[in-house]
């Protein structure tokens, strides 16, 4: 089984609201709406800067 890791972010109402409201748009959870956007953030990042090398910890 894939291992997987837990993050935990506050937030304000007003964004939380918001972005509820932008995963159902997009037809995503918010969880997955949150995945996404981090995805994103790291695909553009490697586009710019190169691979970001991956540690093996176990």
């Amino acid at each position: 089984m894939k291992k997987t890791n837990h993050l935990s972010i506050r937030t304000d109402k007003t964004l939380h609201d918001k972005l509820q409201y932008v995963s159902a748009y997009e037809g995503r959870s918010m969880s997955g709406q949150i995945l996404y956007l981090i995805q994103s953030c790291i695909r553009d990042f490697e586009k710019e800067h190169g691979p970001i090398p991956a540690e093996d910890k176990q």
